[in-house]
């Protein structure tokens, strides 16, 4: 670390940075102690300082027992991606730069890789031209910041100012979601002052939004409404049918959103691009990139057909901000002080190009067709409830929801994978989901291995 020696702090980090990411393929995935047993972190409050190596060799002490291999070849859980070297790298230099990216002023570098890579994914994702964007923290954020933009502009096409007068007294807003709505579309919702009971339009049994139900319950008097549909079920990783949802928005007059946290990124493949026919019809969409994109938590993409809109639902002024020359990231995003993630977007989408995203989505695919077909084929026991469509597989085992718990358990417990568990249809379920760019065929099969020496564990 000849490099670092005159940044002592930094070699150490360093070291231990490339110890961890060197043990990724082969050491256990889940963490050794919980949060509660982590106790070099506890203690009172210093009352001297220490030196900045010796504070990040303790850090490295204290937090070893729980690091997670999320970035690893074998972590199957809540649709977690991995880390592409570039982006880790433009991320690292995204705190050593430290710059604050909310202002083109403050920093012109983050506001141009910004308005590169914004472009790339609305070309990438096949998403309209000329669309608006922005780089919020992650789906939850970009649904947040979606759902404000459609809030001002189904209010403002009925002459209500909602930035200057709120909504009390605002004409209701009718909202729609599929009856398999990710919960963070809620949160948004309850976020920008819509509530938390919208109008639920029913789906199938993979988690579709059927349009004859969203067609029951769309109001008829042209009023204010918001449509939510769905590119990629949390559990399943179902498409609700965009062409025939963006049929009847059009004909009642609704702004329609698309949550697409990992599945708009269906769009990036030739192969999977079926899936979300009709998409580029909607009004605003977002998505994660810390997910499929393989960048370094936290970063997401929001994007609207309608900049006005956006610009108006988050932007504001301040006799202090001097506005930039060209695109104010601050205007597209609710943060104003913020980390600089445009870098790392940039980084990603260099490595991969237009054919590395595609190759790691329909790979990402592969793997789990192949979970789903070997676990089947392995153990007539074994059930897959899901059309394995996407990178998603649902697995119930002997019909039992002890046998599926202690299954999952089992294989945690194991520490050759991770993955998780989640209710479907009233039962418990193991989900399996793939996104990491490192995991290979051979860590499908050693998973699955796993998967069964615990299933015999569960049945004694």
């Amino acid at each position: 670390m000849e490099d670092l020696e005159d940044h002592p702090a930094l070699a150490v980090a360093s070291s231990a940075a490339r110890a961890h990411l060197d043990g990724l393929r082969d050491r256990r995935v889940g963490p050794t102690a919980p949060a509660a047993r982590l106790d070099g972190f506890s203690g009172p409050l210093p009352a001297d300082g220490s030196a900045p190596e010796d504070v990040v060799a303790r850090l490295v002490a204290a937090a070893g027992p729980g690091l997670v291999a999320s970035s690893g070849p074998r972590y199957f859980g809540y649709v977690v991606g991995g880390t592409l070297e570039a982006a880790m790298a433009a991320d690292w230099l995204a705190s050593a730069w430290d710059q604050v990216a909310g202002l083109e002023v403050m920093s012109p570098a983050a506001a141009a890789a910004e308005e590169a890579a914004g472009p790339w994914l609305l070309e990438l994702l096949g998403l309209p031209e000329g669309s608006s964007y922005g780089f919020p923290t992650g789906a939850q954020m970009a649904n947040f910041t979606a759902l404000a933009t459609a809030r001002h502009a189904v209010l403002a096409r009925s002459g209500w100012d909602v930035e200057a007068d709120g909504l009390q007294g605002a004409p209701p807003v009718q909202v729609v979601l599929g009856g398999q709505a990710h919960a963070t579309v809620a949160q948004a919702l309850r976020l920008v002052g819509l509530g938390s009971r919208p109008d639920v339009a029913a789906s199938d049994d993979q988690g579709r939004m059927l349009p004859g139900e969203l067609e029951r319950v769309l109001r008829r008097d042209r009023g204010p409404v918001i449509v939510c549909a769905q590119a990629g079920n949390v559990n399943t990783g179902a498409f609700d049918p965009f062409a025939e949802i963006a049929d009847l928005c059009s004909a009642a007059g609704a702004w329609l959103h698309v949550d697409g946290a990992f599945g708009l990124w269906a769009g990036a493949s030739d192969r999977l691009r079926p899936l979300v026919e009709g998409v580029d019809r909607a009004d605003s969409w977002a998505t994660d990139c810390h997910k499929w994109l393989n960048v370094p938590y936290d970063g997401a993409f929001v994007a609207t057909r309608d900049p006005d809109s956006h610009v108006a639902a988050m932007s504001w002024e301040a006799p202090y901000v001097v506005p930039g020359a060209g695109r104010d990231p601050y205007r597209y995003v609710p943060e104003a002080s913020r980390r600089a993630r445009g870098f790392a977007v940039w980084a990603a989408l260099v490595q991969l190009g237009r054919r590395g995203v595609a190759d790691l989505v329909d790979r990402s695919c592969g793997h789990a067709l192949r979970f789903a077909t070997s676990l089947a084929d392995a153990d007539p026991g074994v059930e897959v409830l899901n059309d394995v469509v996407l990178n998603q597989v649902l697995v119930r085992f002997d019909g039992s929801d002890d046998v599926t718990r202690a299954v999952v358990a089992g294989v945690q417990d194991a520490g050759e994978a991770w993955l998780g568990g989640s209710t479907w249809d009233g039962r418990a379920v193991m989900r399996i989901s793939v996104s990491g760019w490192m995991t290979t065929a051979e860590d499908v099969d050693r998973t699955v291995a796993s998967v069964l020496a615990a299933l015999a564990a569960a049945r004694g």
